[in-house]
């Protein structure tokens, strides 16, 4: 059996990985009162490997960034609330637009956070624009309703995550920083009525950061993770990025292959296969067969039932 190319090495920036199965920043929402506990260390533990990237999932830089209803106000680039219609049973606050003014001052927050990341011991950190989070929320025309150089234009709009992406850069180094993206996706009422020319601009203008990586979600995943059809594809974003491009979205041991030989991608993210098969580049190395996920588990808060009970292979020494 030949060996797959998902486990050939590759050098990213100042990695040297051994395999280009990438576990993808999947939410699986086990810390307590935002703090990590020791079944956390042993989940990610779990699924790591000689040579491997894992990337954790997203941590809010500062209180106003925690995406649940705590009773804070959410910002935003608008203060248009969300359609409750749409949620029934949930309850969510309405957003305060950001000020011009403040826009600095949330930047600030990004470099501060990516300086104690590095600091608390990480190799780097990825700045989450994507699923209708706040640099998500300034990229797409369906919720950025500004007026002034934050909004309007698309040059305007993908201005915040351009500032952002160059304090993080400067403060921790190009090579410890990189970004995952969602042009194409639907979420929380966050879209935009070009995303393709979105991902484009954006992936030309993150290329002179040399980044260590540009990450983006396929368009064929819709908001619930699931695979369906579509004319798009990210090979025009691929084109336009000068650097490690990462792609994430349903992809199967056969199709991750596939992407990196005909050359679309350089890795290849995994969320909910690597959350069931902690060994999932040694399943893919042999070709053995995956345990199915539970989504009904995914977002549990229990510390063992569908977090760090998924069985090995073999005996996990």
């Amino acid at each position: 059996m030949g060996k797959t190319l998902l486990l050939s090495p590759y050098k990213m920036g100042r990695s040297q990985l051994s395999h280009r199965v990438v576990l993808a920043p999947v939410v699986r929402a086990r810390t307590y009162d935002h703090v990590p506990q020791q079944h956390v260390a042993l989940y990610y533990s779990q699924r790591t490997s000689e040579g491997g990237f894992l990337i954790s999932e997203a941590t809010a830089v500062s209180e106003t960034g925690v995406g649940a209803p705590y009773g804070k106000t959410p910002i935003s680039p608008t203060n248009k609330p969300l359609t409750p219609e749409l949620y029934p049973g949930r309850t969510y606050n309405p957003p305060r637009r950001l000020a011009t003014e403040e826009i600095p001052m949330v930047v600030e927050e990004y470099r501060l956070a990516a300086r104690n990341a590095v600091e608390a011991g990480f190799d780097g950190v990825e700045i989450r624009a994507v699923s209708g989070c706040l640099i998500d929320e300034f990229l797409k025309d369906s919720v950025n309703d500004r007026t002034d150089k934050y909004g309007g234009t698309l040059e305007n709009r993908c201005q915040l995550a351009l500032e952002i992406v160059e304090a993080i850069a400067s403060e921790i180094g190009p090579d410890r920083t990189g970004i995952r993206l969602s042009p194409f996706l639907l979420f929380h009422e966050c879209s935009d009525s070009d995303p393709e020319a979105l991902g484009v601009y954006m992936a030309q203008a993150l290329s002179k950061y040399h980044l260590a990586y540009a990450h983006f979600i396929e368009p064929r995943i819709d908001v619930f993770g699931k695979i369906s059809e579509t004319p798009y594809s990210l090979g025009p974003m691929r084109k336009a990025f000068k650097g490690t491009f990462i792609v994430c979205g349903g992809y199967t041991r056969e199709e991750g292959d596939k992407v990196i030989a005909n050359g679309a991608a350089d890795l290849v993210a995994y969320g909910r296969y690597f959350v069931s098969n902690p060994d999932l580049p040694k399943r893919f190395e042999v070709n053995a067969p995956l345990n199915e996920y539970d989504e009904a588990t995914f977002y549990s808060q229990d510390p063992v039932v569908g977090y760090t009970d998924h069985p090995f292979m073999e005996p996990h020494l």
